[in-house]
């Protein structure tokens, strides 16, 4: 798993669904204007997130919703639907065998690493699209509070 926009825009257009699901037909063109991408990207990433079983799309301009309450949703669930499970970290492939720190660096740097990996994943399962969407909701209020 490698570092990617693919969680945050996935998760972007999850939040985006839900928060405008009375307001406005959640069309990829919609999710783009609000993601600031290509709605080829979207289409791509409603796919995905409808393989998963998370969205249902339908044909045309009607729009995405989810298929299951935000509180059911974790950016666990998100990140399964579109990432790939790749090493997070790379490593260069070759270091200096002739070096202590060369020789050395994949097995004492690698344990470390894979443990980091392992919290951030297990955080995942903690964070809900519900959760998301309270914070978004607190942060609107306090900036109609500083106007």
């Amino acid at each position: 798993m490698q570092f990617s926009f693919r969680l945050p825009v996935a998760t972007h257009i999850l939040l985006c669904i839900e928060r405008f699901k009375d307001e406005y037909k959640t069309t990829s063109t919609f999710l783009a204007g609000s993601v600031n991408v290509n709605p080829v990207i979207i289409r791509k990433t409603l796919g995905q997130l409808k393989a998963a079983g998370l969205v249902e799309v339908a044909a045309g301009v009607g729009g995405a919703k989810l298929t299951k309450s935000p509180k059911d949703i974790t950016l666990w669930d998100v990140f399964q639907a579109v990432e790939e499970d790749e090493d997070l970290f790379h490593f260069q492939e070759n270091p200096n065998p002739a070096c202590p720190v060369g020789r050395n660096i994949h097995g004492v740097l690698g344990e470390r690493l894979e443990d980091v990996r392992q919290h951030m994943l297990a955080d995942f399962k903690k964070v809900t699209l519900a959760d998301l969407l309270e914070s978004i909701a607190v942060k609107e209020a306090e900036q109609e509070k500083n106007k």
